[in-house]
Parts: C-alpha cells; structure tokens; sequence
C-alpha cells in the first residue's frame, strides 16, 4: 500500500515505518521534523491545520514523483500517530487541542477523500491509571478493550475524544478505522539501558500496568491493520505478551492488585495489559519479547 504516515518521525513511528517498508508498502511521513530515512520524504505539515493536511494527501512525496507526469499518487491508507505524546511537554489545554483538532482533521480529510483505511494512536491511558492523580487500581484485571476507561488528564482524554471521533467517522463513511492503544512503547536499545531498572524496582511499571510493546512489534500490527480489512472501527490494545518485569502474572496480582476484581484466570506470564484481542482478530504474534534481550537477575 502506499501510505501516508503522521508522526513517523516520533519514537513509535521512527520503528514502524521501517517495518512497514519491509513488507513491501510505500510510506510518505507528515510531521514538523523530518525522518532521517533515505526510502522516506517528509512533507513538513501541521495536522491542526486542516489545508495543510488535505493538501499533503493530494500532493507528491518527493521530487523524483515529478518523473511520471501525472498527478500525484492517491494514497491507500493513513496511519495517523502525530500528536503531542504525554502530558507536561505542552500546557494541558495545547495538548489537548493539537491532539483532538489534528485528530478530527485527518479523518475529515481522509475519508473526504475516500480512503478506506485509517489507523490512528490511542494510548493505554485512557484507562485512566498512567497519569492519575496519586495512585489508581484499574478497575478490572486484565485490561482489556472492554474495560472501562475512565481518564483525569489532558492526554488521555483527547485519545478518549478521537476514539469517539473515530467510531463516528465510521459510522458516517462506512471506512475501516482502527485505534490502537499504545502500550509503553519500547525501543531496541532500550532492553538494555531500561530494563535492569525495571527488574529491581518493579513498583515504576504500576502506572503502565506492567505494559510494554516493542516498537517493531507495534509496525507488525499496524501491518497487521492494514491488511485485515472488513472490521469498521475496532479499538486494540497494542503490548506484547507479557509484562516487563522480573514477576510472574500471579506475583504482580499478588502484590500490586489484591482487591482488584479479576475477570479470568490468567497464564503464569500473561501480561495484565492483555494483547488477546490483537492476537485473535489480527494473527499478532510477537517477535520481540523482552526474554530474547535481556537476562533474568540472578
């Protein structure tokens, strides 16, 4: 597919492209800085401004496109994680109009359009436990899509608005529109430099209910997305399968989640932030758990 991507220069996007390219499809990248990608031009756009979103989806990538002498390529497919990416790194009110406005933007302007396919960045927070004030149980173990959400803070609940926006952008246009919950988004040489931390004071990965998703990993699901046509709009929790500290399943409940309703059994290493929807509907099968780079402490 050839594919236009908002955000690709950020942590998630900077992975997923490159795994996205490895399976054959063509990517443009929307953002404000450029991706340092030699396969890939970026179209420096705002997504707040609605002209400037409608026009990179009409426009060509690169120069080289001038070579056939037709109008530019149509895309098949967004993929839209541009937004500002957690609370205080801009004031609430910033954050939360960039994340809903652009949001809004590149649905109106895709499906305007007729493109068929979206994907977009919805977060883990929207379950309301990363950026609650003081601590916060979940509601429910595991977390899964139907868990209700139940978000404080600016970003979550913008990514809590453009799932809404999403599914009504669905039901108007009859697209296929997923939203992925991103998980805390891992990076290769993360293992290396986080997870050490991570093992001896497992208590920092509460907030994130324990959640990881490798960033090549994520590029295999919204691959994955892209390709599994026919669902209209779904929500999917995006981590891997298990949880990234040196604890299993029934020792984390033990300690961090005793009076917390649980709503199965789970596996001795199932990730309290469960992939099961990902896996069933989708075919997800992880390729970079945390076991293949780092060691167990002794």
């Amino acid at each position: 597919m050839h594919i236009l991507f908002t955000g690709g220069t950020g942590k998630a996007g900077r992975h997923v492209i490159p795994e996205l390219l490895a399976r054959g499809h063509s990517v443009v990248n929307l953002d404000l800085v450029p991706l340092d990608h030699p396969e890939v031009p970026t179209l420096i756009a705002d997504i707040t401004d609605l002209g400037q979103v409608v026009s990179a989806l009409t426009s060509h990538g690169q120069l080289s496109d001038l070579e056939a002498g037709t109008p530019p390529r149509p895309f098949d497919a967004i993929v839209h994680f541009a937004a500002v990416p957690r609370i205080l790194i801009r004031p609430d009110a910033e954050t939360y109009r960039t994340n809903t406005t652009g949001t809004f933007n590149v649905l109106d302007a895709a499906t305007r359009l007729g493109i068929r396919r979206i994907v977009f960045a919805s977060s883990e927070t929207t379950y309301g436990v990363c950026f609650a004030e003081g601590p916060m149980d979940p509601p429910e173990i595991p977390l899964t899509e139907t868990t209700p959400t139940a978000p404080t803070d600016a970003y979550a609940l913008s990514k809590l608005c453009n799932e809404t926006t999403a599914a009504g952008f669905q039901r108007r246009t009859g697209a296929d529109i997923y939203g992925l919950r991103i998980g805390n988004v891992i990076e290769p040489h993360e293992y290396a430099t986080l997870f050490p931390g991570f093992f001896a004071n497992p208590d920092q990965r509460l907030r994130n209910a324990f959640c990881y998703i490798d960033a090549r990993d994520l590029g295999q699901i919204v691959h994955l997305c892209l390709t599994t046509p026919g669902l209209g709009y779904q929500v999917f929790n995006a981590g891997n399968d298990g949880n990234s500290v040196a604890l299993t399943t029934p020792e984390i409940v033990a300690r961090y989640y005793p009076n917390v309703p649980r709503t199965r059994d789970m596996g001795e290493h199932e990730a309290i932030y469960s992939n099961a929807k990902i896996r069933e509907m989708l075919g997800f099968a992880e390729e970079h758990p945390w076991t293949r780079y780092v060691s167990l402490p002794a």
